[in-house]
């Protein structure tokens, strides 16, 4: 298995978190090598809660050379723990080193869709946990608040934050230590004005309605006036920046709070991930560690 320091000198400053390609029309394999070229070294994707959502992403790393494909995340709900051990295991050993297991909870509305009870999420994440069968690629866990950062630290190789302000990215590290790997996502509009931080507010509306998000922002003293309306405007600075110039304050301020590698989620209309931006991405933090 790869060691978290190995994953850090193969990873450096900058991944990539969008959509499976697919749902957003576009072709995984050419995508994938566009992200590579780009000089990004990971893609990671959500809602991987299937065989069927894994072979999805295969494309990306078949595709291309040395570009690391995570899940943000596989959901302990959906998954029988043993058969997402055997299908990551499969893709380890045909991609050694190239993939890393993100692991999560989830949220009430997504659980109880599929006719379950979103109880004790904690307790489901130890127990899903101890059922997991030993793996060979790295696992990480959508951790936000200290006793599932504290478990991450414990029993995988690190944290995968969401939806945070570089403040958690602190809070994370001082909670794990500093061994275990953190990479937090960070969605950014490069469009500057109104087009930005509307783009911003699209994206950001969805996720004020999730408790697991707005309880762990309240830790950082955020209140119910900055998630109405899309988010005020110190959220939207601090969690979901627009314009080049914020973006990169953001980025780098993840990074400064001594995250390993930070995925960027690029935003535009209505929220949307803006596939065009990424070379403009990698220009704009060229200078970054």
């Amino acid at each position: 298995m790869i060691t978290t320091d190995e994953l850090r000198s193969k990873l450096g400053p900058l991944g990539i978190w969008m959509p499976p390609p697919p749902g957003i029309g576009l072709d995984p394999d050419a995508y994938a090598r566009q992200i590579e070229a780009a000089g990004f070294t990971s893609v990671w994707f959500p809602r991987m809660n299937s065989v069927e959502d894994l072979a999805s992403i295969e494309p990306a790393l078949a595709a291309t050379e040395r570009l690391v494909v995570g899940t943000g995340i596989s959901s302990v709900w959906t998954w029988d723990a043993t058969d997402l051990a055997a299908a990551t295991d499969r893709l380890e050993t045909l991609y050694p080193g190239r993939f890393v297991l993100g692991l999560g909870v989830s949220h009430a509305p997504l659980v109880e869709a599929t006719g379950q009870d979103y109880v004790k999420p904690y307790t489901k994440m130890v127990q899903f946990l101890n059922e997991l069968p030993p793996v060979e690629a790295p696992v990480v866990l959508a951790a936000l608040g200290p006793k599932m950062l504290e478990l991450s630290a414990n029993r995988t190789a690190g944290a995968h934050p969401y939806f945070v302000p570089p403040e958690h990215t602190v809070f994370a590290r001082q909670a794990l230590g500093p061994a275990p790997f953190l990479v937090p996502e960070i969605a950014v509009s490069l469009t500057p004005g109104a087009e930005g931080a509307a783009h911003s507010r699209a994206y950001a509306t969805r996720y004020l309605q999730l408790p697991n998000y707005t309880g762990n922002l309240r830790r950082f003293g955020y209140t119910d006036a900055d998630f109405a309306d899309g988010g005020s405007d110190r959220l939207i600075d601090d969690v979901v920046p627009y314009g080049p110039e914020a973006a990169l304050a953001r980025i780098a301020a993840h990074l400064d709070a001594d995250a390993d590698h930070v995925v960027v989620q690029l935003l535009g209309p209505r929220g949307g991930f803006a596939h065009g931006d990424l070379r403009a991405l990698k220009g704009l933090t060229a200078g970054l560690r």
